[in-house]
This record gives C-alpha cells, structure tokens and sequence, in this order.
C-alpha cells in the first residue's frame, strides 16, 4: 500500500502539491506518465477513444522533441498534458539550478502548467520554486504497471482495491508497462465506468 497510495506523512510534506481532487460527485483522473512513444501511447489513445474518455499525459521533453506529431495528437483528441521534466531526472539528484533548466527546457516543447516531478522525487527547494510557475501534481493510486513482479490482473486489482472519489490514478504509456497495459487498462476504463466513474482531465 505503501506504493500503490503514498502514505499521509509524505502528502503532508508537499501538502500544497495535488495529490486528490476532492469531488461532491463520483469522479476519477486518468494520468499516464513518461511519453509520448509511437509503440505505445497511439495505441493508449485507440483505447480512450473506444471508450470515449480523456486523460493527462505527463510527457518527457526528449520524447516529445522526437514525436512531435504525436505530442500534438494528444491535443487534438482533447487530453490534457504536463511537463514530466525534460529527460525524466529526479530532483534529489540534481541541484536545484539545473532541475529547474531541466524544467523549464520541458516547458520550452509542452507548454503547460502542470508538472510532475519523476518518480515524485524533489528536493523542498525545488518544490518552492516550481510552485511559483506550475501547479505539481502528485497521485493518489500508482498502478503499478510497470513492475515486473506484477501481472495484469495485479495492477487492475490495484485500480480497483484504492480508486476512490477524486483519484488521481497513474498509469505509464511506456514499454516497461507495456504488458500489462495491454490488458489493465481497458479493464480499469470499464470498470470504473461500470461502477459510476466520471473519467476526467486535470
């Protein structure tokens, strides 16, 4: 659980961060994380599409300078999109200076002011200055699906162990997810539209 919902003590440490969207009605957030890649996130649009529900997709900078067509497709079929860093870097590794270059370089290609750090991983400092330009946008389901030590019917009993009202759930359209995408997502969608889910962008 520690994994699939980040415990309180970490949300309260980057409380101004959004982590849930509190919802008078029965509604949830798709994000996926880490594209655009031609092997993967036109099929995950083929499958938002079949059901006719949008998402966020948290894009890096090097994948969307070298899929810009597909970047754009992502906007055309009405999903939203956020700046995931520009080469999926984590703050705690980097100085605050360069993090915020790497940023800002992300910015230059995706122009949204949403942001997900990597792995949600920043240093306090960093926190401080992203907020000043950028909403962060945490999660409150990780599904998991590009563990290994996961099957598909793993990470579709997570959606469905930890969704609640207001979740913002995360996905990846990316290869390391890409087996147990293929089959978690379809079933996640339907299932959340069967149990009275409103599927929406941030």
């Amino acid at each position: 659980m520690f994994i699939e919902r980040p415990p309180f003590l970490y949300r309260m440490y980057f409380s101004e961060a959004l982590w849930r969207v509190p919802q008078s009605e029965k509604c949830v957030y798709l994000t996926f994380d880490d594209g655009p890649i031609p092997q993967v996130t036109p099929w995950v649009l083929d499958v938002l599409q079949q059901f006719d529900v949008k998402a966020t997709f948290f894009c890096t900078g090097d994948n969307v300078a070298r899929n810009p067509g597909l970047f754009n497709s992502l906007r055309a079929n009405g999903h939203q999109v956020g700046n995931h860093t520009m080469s999926h870097v984590q703050g705690i590794h980097m100085n605050t200076p360069d993090y915020l270059r790497n940023i800002e370089k992300a910015h230059d290609l995706i122009q949204s002011p949403l942001f997900r750090p990597p792995h949600g991983f920043m240093r306090p400092s960093q926190f401080a200055a992203i907020k000043e330009k950028y909403t962060t946008v945490m999660w409150d389901v990780v599904t998991r699906d590009y563990s290994r030590n996961l099957n598909s019917m793993q990470v579709f009993d997570n959606v469905r162990r930890y969704t609640r009202n207001g979740s913002i759930i995360v996905f990846h359209d990316s290869l390391k997810s890409q087996k147990n995408l293929i089959d978690a997502l379809p079933r996640s969608i339907e299932w959340l539209l069967e149990n009275g889910y409103k599927l929406r962008t941030l």
